[in-house]
């Protein structure tokens, strides 16, 4: 039909503001577990866990992959074969804010 979207993408799309504030909220929920709980070492799949009990996520192991993609790219977490921990930068800036 000439009136539908044939991409179908629309405000709902993967660049929608909607979509990147939930994704911000992700990445920081994400990055407040991994402070919370270290040192201990988390693997994706834990963070994934954590991320199912939050049903605003219509897919909580696609949002946990895509934050810890970012996370990493920006240097707050490393991720050491399959665990996960927060970067220096991420805990020095935890001090800063706890002080």
């Amino acid at each position: 039909m000439a009136d539908r979207n044939p991409t179908d993408r629309g405000a709902a799309g993967p660049d929608s503001p909607n979509a990147l504030a939930r994704d911000a909220r992700t990445e920081n929920a994400v990055l407040t577990f991994l402070l919370d709980e270290h040192p201990t070492r988390l693997t994706l799949g834990e963070l994934s866990l954590v991320l199912n009990a939050d049903p605003r996520l219509d897919d909580p192991d696609d949002a946990a992959e895509r934050a810890v993609r970012e996370l990493v790219g920006a240097g707050l977490i490393h991720q050491d074969g399959r665990f996960l921990a927060p970067s220096r930068a991420a805990l020095y800036f935890e001090r800063l804010r706890g002080e």
